[in-house]
């Protein structure tokens, strides 16, 4: 099993870089795109070009593996997760950062095997980290070992924290509550705007925790084993 996730990540790794010559071309920010559930959840053609990039790349290299796409989802596809191998893609995670030119939106790329996660490649072109890992063989950030903090008490943590895009008015009254909440006990706040990087930090250690309501697969296929390797 080891060889052949191996192979995977090998191929996967190259087409994640090539994938994000798609998004340097636009660093200034892209200022074209569409709303998708609300209008703070937005797609832009780069979005979809990442995502059918490395779809079509990884079903020629590997004819019989499934695949979970945020945009695929997005247009109607069914998001079944199966014990076969799935890749999980978020093609720009930090989509409104993208847009806006912010530099914090990166490819993420996981792979399940059995429904578990076996390797996590997070990429952000634009300042060029790479965080990747598989399973049994730990994290890394451009290629370096990371690690998780060791810290255990609130009132010394750092805190990554999101709001997400939904509006609605129950959900926002909650995750304004919590927000509140952990402001009160942390030793202090940070929101990077996507969540896999947000969960790239808690692997480096430079964040201890991250919380956000009504995350998705495709969020954090990379980040759960990048961060259980760190």
């Amino acid at each position: 099993m080891s060889d052949a996730i191996d192979e995977y990540f090998d191929a996967a790794l190259e087409m994640v870089k090539n994938a994000g010559n798609l998004i340097t071309e636009y660093s200034n920010g892209c200022k074209e795109y569409k709303l998708k559930s609300s209008d703070i959840d937005l797609v832009t053609e780069i979005d979809k070009k990442v995502e059918e990039t490395l779809i079509g790349g990884l079903s020629e290299r590997f004819p019989s593996h499934k695949f979970i796409g945020e945009e695929s989802v997005a247009d109607g596809a069914k998001c079944v997760l199966t014990d076969e191998p799935t890749w999980i893609i978020d093609p720009v995670d930090g989509t409104l950062n993208f847009i806006h030119g912010y530099p914090s939106s990166c490819i993420s790329l996981g792979l399940t095997i059995n429904k578990k996660a076996v390797v996590g490649i997070i990429f952000n072109p634009i300042v060029n980290q790479l965080f990747t890992a598989k399973q049994g063989q730990g994290a890394f950030l451009n290629g370096q070992p990371i690690h998780v903090s060791q810290v255990k008490d609130m009132r010394n943590a750092l805190i990554s924290f999101e709001v997400g895009t939904s509006r609605d008015e129950e959900k926002k009254t909650a995750v304004l509550e919590n927000f509140k909440m952990i402001v009160e006990k942390a030793q202090g706040i940070r929101t990077v705007g996507s969540a896999a990087l947000n969960m790239a930090m808690v692997a480096l250690g430079g964040a201890d925790a991250y919380y956000e309501f009504g995350i998705h697969a495709w969020d954090i296929a990379a980040g759960d084993i990048i961060v259980r390797e760190a």
